[in-house]
């Protein structure tokens, strides 16, 4: 691999390293043995991936894990669950990437309760419906709301280099944060679809870089056919992003109490007043060590050593 394209492409798996703290509920992928083992999700057969010809487009895989991170949005600090994101990246002659996601999306997270959940939320308060919601919670479970952050769209705006160094926005990540809780329904979001929560984490530190060499299916070795990069060691943050207000709060998502989330919260909330901690990441990407010898089927061949790697 030619110097650029190695450093473009580490630079696509620094920045998803950063997305790899926020997500949905976690998913069990393929069982890969060795050096593949943290691919287990990545989409090697997806059409676009297949395509490549590893001289003018190149497939590659990326994960990422985090076991914990923060998210402050206006007065209201929630955490985040042990992550997992998988994703293919195609990367282009001209040093531009295109994201692949696999079918169940690329940004997975065990979901973590809301530190002082429902009366921490929305309790106590003066207005009679608000109150006597409040007057409800008489256990652990009617208090209880989970927190799980989730993305709403594709991310973009890679910076490609940014994921190398510090201090420079590394991806735009469009997302929501659903809460739940039996009082408050089910479709509880701060953010939707439309007016997303856009994060722009960059890294604190510039992380630490080591290479390796494996074969096909995933045997460590000095010269084999396939290289992996790890990219280690630096937390992310941002404090950019605004947070637009509640929605869907209430009895059958209609949103009575939106209004009683955003008082509480101190929603909506400008830029500068919110915050994205990631603690640690630990972000691997995997490609063949010559693309060019397997063209023009670099991704059929790039899938074929996956499955080979299946136990």
């Amino acid at each position: 691999m030619s110097t650029l394209r190695r450093l473009t492409v580490l630079s696509a798996a620094a920045a998803l390293a950063t997305i790899a703290s926020i997500g949905t509920s976690t998913a069990a992928g393929s069982q890969l043995n060795g050096r593949w083992a943290p691919f287990g999700r990545c989409p090697v057969d997806n059409p676009a991936m297949l395509a490549a010809d590893g001289i003018n487009d190149q497939a590659t895989c990326i994960a990422s894990s985090s076991s914990s991170g923060v998210i402050k949005i206006g007065s209201s600090v929630v955490p985040t669950g042990k992550t997992d994101l998988q994703a293919g990246i195609i990367t282009h002659a001209d040093g531009t990437n295109t994201v692949v996601a696999p079918a169940e999306g690329a940004l997975l997270a065990d979901p973590a309760d809301l530190p002082g959940g429902l009366l921490g939320l929305m309790c106590p308060s003066a207005v009679p419906v608000v109150s006597a919601v409040c007057g409800q919670i008489t256990n652990s479970t009617l208090n209880r709301i989970v927190a799980t952050v989730e993305p709403v769209g594709t991310p973009k705006d890679f910076a490609l280099f940014a994921g190398l160094g510090e201090k420079q926005p590394i991806i735009s990540i469009p997302v929501r944060i659903h809460l739940e809780n039996p009082l408050i329904g089910g479709n509880c979001y701060i953010g939707t679809k439309s007016s997303p929560i856009v994060l722009h984490p960059q890294n604190q530190t510039v992380p630490d870089v080591a290479a390796e060499s494996f074969t096909a299916n995933g045997t460590a070795a000095d010269t084999g056919e396939m290289a992996r990069l790890a990219a280690t060691g630096a937390g992310q943050e941002d404090t950019t992003f605004a947070a637009p207000g509640a929605s869907g709060c209430g009895p059958l998502g209609l949103g009575a109490f939106n209004w009683a989330v955003n008082l509480k919260s101190g929603l909506p909330a400008a830029s500068g007043t919110n915050s994205l901690t990631l603690n640690s990441a630990s972000t691997y990407l995997a490609t063949l060590a010559d693309p060019g010898s397997a063209a023009p089927n670099q991704g059929r061949t790039f899938s074929q050593y996956w499955h080979s790697a299946a136990k």
